[in-house]
Formats: structure tokens, sequence, C-alpha cells
């Protein structure tokens, strides 16, 4: 189990405690052998996939003993213990959670410089002990984000299935014009929408210039899309001579289905619902921005010399 940030910092300071200046990247491998960590655990990254979440942890732990002048900067991309840290440990403590940092003048004063003056107890990030100490502040946004997505996703799926068939196949003209189909809007809404030949619902070109030819199946589905469906949609591939092909809808598929499409000569993708949510998410298909939030952090490998 990967621990949290406040377990993290007593170890943490204790590895420091020879005085010496040591490099994250070094800290954050010797806490690994001390937490035992596997090697999935290792790897486990945050819900953006930006960091490794223990990697995280140890960089909020080291920030929070910084701010409590626990240690300190000692060059760019290394720290080292400061005589207030040397101290602390010999007072051999059993644990450090930030609750017991506010004991040290520097983190108050930090604390103080982050948070309205009538609003210390309450709404202050580092008072967690009633709350979550598992995630690092950096974590709980994400997190949070990442439940926001989840439900939009459910709720945008639920709009879709409402809509009319001939929205969906305007919806799905423009998340592939978007992502580079399809040449112009132009050209994807004349070919969309109008074949209905034998489980082909379009064509869209590949790319602008229309070297290659994508044939779409475009559905809206409540329940699983079953096997046959794909089936005949393969079909209907080799039928036209056609070595490419999309299936879009909006619920699941089967195992099998995805063992089918493996099975043949023909390339056929299929996008499910999660995917077509996710897609619509990153090419901003059907959805606006209400407001954004940028969250940066310290490039240690720039700093490294």
């Amino acid at each position: 189990m990967i621990p949290d940030y406040q377990s993290i910092m007593l170890p943490l300071l204790k590895i420091m405690s020879d005085e010496r200046t040591h490099k994250l990247r070094e800290l954050i491998e010797i806490l690994h052998d001390h937490f035992k960590l596997s090697d999935a655990e290792k790897k486990e990254l945050l819900p953006s996939g930006s960091q490794a979440i223990f990697d995280n942890r140890v960089g909020w732990a080291k920030f929070y003993l910084e701010k409590a002048s626990l240690l300190k900067t000692e060059k760019r991309g290394y720290y080292r213990v400061t005589e207030l840290g040397v101290t602390f440990l010999k007072s051999n403590p059993s644990e450090l959670k930030t609750k017991d940092l506010d004991k040290f003048k520097a983190f108050k004063e930090f604390k103080e410089s982050i948070t309205p003056k009538n609003d210390l107890d309450n709404s202050n990030p580092e008072n967690q002990e009633n709350g979550d100490t598992t995630k690092t502040p950096e974590e709980a946004l994400e997190y949070a984000y990442q439940k926001l997505k989840n439900d939009l996703s459910r709720d945008l799926l639920d709009t879709i299935k409402s809509c009319s068939p001939s929205f969906f196949e305007r919806l799905v003209v423009d998340m592939l014009t978007k992502m580079g189909y399809g040449g112009s809007r132009k050209d994807a809404g004349r070919a969309l929408g109008k074949s209905g030949d034998g489980g082909i619902d379009g064509i869209i070109k590949e790319d602008k210039l229309g070297l290659d030819t994508i044939y779409i199946q475009a559905k809206r589905w409540e329940n699983v899309v079953p096997v046959r469906e794909i089936r005949d949609f393969a079909g209907a591939l080799l039928s036209k001579k056609a070595r490419k092909g999309i299936f879009i809808t909006t619920s699941n598929f089967p195992k099998g289905a995805y063992e089918f499409v493996e099975s043949i000569e023909h390339k056929i993708v299929l996008i499910d619902g999660s995917r077509l949510a996710d897609l619509m998410f990153e090419y901003n298909v059907g959805l606006s921005t209400q407001s954004t939030y940028e969250v940066k952090r310290i490039d240690t490998d720039y700093f490294d010399e």
C-alpha cells in the first residue's frame, strides 16, 4: 500500500539525519525500499498520468518539512536537514503529521500566509487531521476533477441518447473532423448519414487529402452491442473492398467484439460510450469551459545539475 504523504515525513527526515546533502530522486529510491513498495506501487500514477503517486507524496512531504524549517534546499534539486530538524529528531518522535508541524514558528507563519485570518481553523488545507490524510492537495484536486468528469460523462451520454439519430451522426462528424479526419466539415457532413448501405452509416476521408477512406457505423444503443452487429459491419467493409472502419456507440461492446476485430484482417476500431465521452472531452465537442485551473509544480529534472 502506498503511504500517505504525512506518513512519509518522519522517515524522510530520518533519512536526512546524516546531515548530508541528498538529491530528491535518491530520497525517493531510499523511501521505496523503506516502505517495501512493489514495482506496481512505484509506477502507479495520479489520475492525470502526469506523475507517480508516491513521487508526488514525497514531494509534498518535503515541501511541508521545508515550510517548517526542518530541512532546506542546499542547492538546486538537493536538500539537507537543518539544525532544527536534527534537534527535533533527537526527541525521538514516534510520528510526524502536519498538525505536529504547528509547533514550529516557520510553519505557523506559512499557514497564516496562505489562509484568510478569519478562516484559519476551518479551511486551511494543512489542517487535515479530521479529513482525508491520504491525498496531497494536488491529488485531492485531481481526484475531484476526475469525479466531476465522470459525473459529466454520464450526463453527456444520457443527453446524447435522448437526441435524434441525425443529431448523433452530426456529433460524430464534429468529433472526427476535430480529430483531423474528413478533410473539411462540409466534406465530412456530406459523407455521413447518406449511405445506409449494408450496415454502413457513412464514409469519411482518413486525412485532408483523402488518401484513404474510413467507413463508419454510428449507433445509439442502451444495451451491450451484439457481436453480430460487428460481424455485419465487417462484412459490409469486405463488400466495399474497404480496409478500415470505426464503430461508435453510446453503450458498450462485449469481450467477444474485441476478440473478433483482433482476429480479422480489416482494421476496425470500436469506440464505446466511455471512450466517446473521453474523446468529446479531449476535443471539446458539445462542451463549453466554465472555468480553468492550472496546477504547477517544481520541475526537479530541470534543476538537476
